[in-house]
């Protein structure tokens, strides 16, 4: 007889609650592999597929495409064959046993908390083969009345090494970014690898991240009294939102600035060989520099507010519009970057924010962000930091207006710069000194080889 194995939403991030289906990948009746992807679900940060820990028959799907599933709530349950070596037999209409198709003898991976039984004496973990399985769709009554079997004292003990990790995600983005699990130190209880553990390896290695290929972003609905759900992206977006505003007491400051030279140089760069270099790019160098200048500002204040947390690298975050809305890609230590390696991870980022394949490590972690409103045709902003971070440079659009110059009345590309920042982590002086040393830069550009 089968065993009938359920897995529940894992844990897909830290401080998510739930995610969206998107779309199911897999149907009811139909045979899966270890590790095959089931579902593919929009949390508030990214768009991945949940792979199943188990091999065998679905039995049952939980949630239709559009519905909120919270963690630790069943998706699936599946039909894993017996370690007796009988195959798991589905009731036809004519009341025939269905003809058994072999399954790939892969045995499954034990995931710490999912895909793993315990023994009824609370002994060591044990895990279940699979060894064939049932071609005929089960139907879901015959399924919702089958319950969970424990595997019997047979079974035997499992013989890998399991690698302490919760989440399938976190097993994925670690086989993405090629970091091996079991050389890594748990940061969680007993050992547990965390997503900020595989974070902390990749932002190690300072390689640039693959982009998994996700479906397409699926946006909010209307439902038909005109009221547009609140959920996903779009529900982080304004928790967080609103979190900064209540606790952080932010401040702007902003001025105009002649960015006629910087236009100049950003054309005298284009125009000899290599890769072209765009203002964000200028503007996260003069960023870096700036905040090696003034390092209050690459900081965080605490949870319970009692002390100050700063930086020693720059993870610098820039708005993107994606298919998803609004997005923070992280460039990770961007202070160890030339300018030409900033506007290639600049540009990769916003390629992948466009497609709506941006992964969770790569929205997270940010320490200072760099928000170009310009490319909307406006001019100035007083926007809500992006919690916890301490300061946010917003730059509008560079447009030709009449400037004083040298004396004269002159036509000159000026912008207006602003900055935003946390009042707890400096006074006044400090932030108008930051946006007066990046204008100044803006201005005239060569006084970025002082500091270099």
């Amino acid at each position: 007889m089968p065993v009938v194995r359920e897995f529940r939403l894992p844990d897909l991030g830290e401080g998510l609650t739930g995610a969206e289906v998107v779309r199911w990948m897999v149907e009811v009746g139909e045979v899966i592999a270890v590790d095959q992807p089931v579902v593919e679900v929009e949390t508030a940060k990214a768009v991945v597929e949940v792979p199943c820990p188990y091999g065998g028959v679905v039995t049952a799907r939980y949630g239709a495409e559009g519905e909120e599933i919270a963690v630790g709530a069943p998706l699936v349950t599946v039909a894993v064959a017996s370690t007796t070596g009988g195959a798991p037999e589905a009731s036809g209409g004519g009341g025939g046993s269905a003809p058994a198709v072999a399954v790939s003898a892969e045995v499954e991976r034990p995931l710490v908390g999912y895909g793993v039984a315990e023994t009824g004496k609370g002994g060591r973990r044990r895990r279940v083969g699979v060894a064939a399985v049932a071609a005929a769709p089960v139907a879901p009554a015959a399924a919702a009345a089958v319950a969970p079997v424990v595997p019997a004292a047979s079974v035997a003990p499992a013989a890998p090494v399991v690698v302490p990790v919760i989440s399938p995600l976190v097993r994925r983005l670690a086989r993405e970014q090629g970091v091996d699990l079991a050389a890594l130190t748990g940061s969680g209880p007993d050992g547990l690898i965390m997503r900020a553990d595989v974070e902390r390896a990749v932002a190690a290695k300072v390689a640039a991240p693959a982009a998994p290929a996700v479906g397409p972003a699926v946006g909010p609905s209307v439902a038909q009294d005109g009221v547009v759900p609140l959920r996903g992206l779009r529900k982080a977006v304004a928790e967080k939102l609103s979190r900064s505003h209540r606790e952080i007491p932010a401040a702007t400051c902003w001025v105009d600035a002649d960015a006629t030279e910087l236009m100049a140089l950003r054309r005298q760069l284009n125009a000899t060989p290599g890769p072209k270099v765009s203002v964000l790019a200028l503007l996260a160098r003069i960023c870096t520099v700036a905040l090696a200048r003034f390092p209050e500002l690459n900081s965080s204040v605490t949870e319970d507010g009692s002390g100050i947390v700063r930086h020693s690298a720059v993870h610098l975050g820039f708005a993107a519009q994606g298919e998803r809305g609004l997005v923070v890609p992280v460039v990770r230590d961007a202070q160890n970057r030339s300018t030409e390696q900033l506007g290639e991870e600049l540009g990769r980022l916003t390629e992948s924010a466009r497609k709506g394949s941006l992964t969770p490590a790569e929205l997270a972690g940010g320490t200072f962000t760099l928000n170009n409103y310009g490319v909307f045709g406006v001019d100035g902003s007083t926007p809500i930091l992006n919690h916890p971070e301490a300061a946010m440079l917003g730059v509008g659009r560079i447009v030709a207006k009449p400037w004083v110059h040298g004396g004269e009345l002159a036509v000159r590309e000026v912008t207006q710069l602003s900055f935003t920042f946390d009042h707890r982590v400096c006074d006044g002086g400090t932030a108008g000194g930051f946006l007066r040393f990046v204008a100044d830069c803006v201005e005239q550009p060569g006084m970025l080889l002082r500091q270099l």
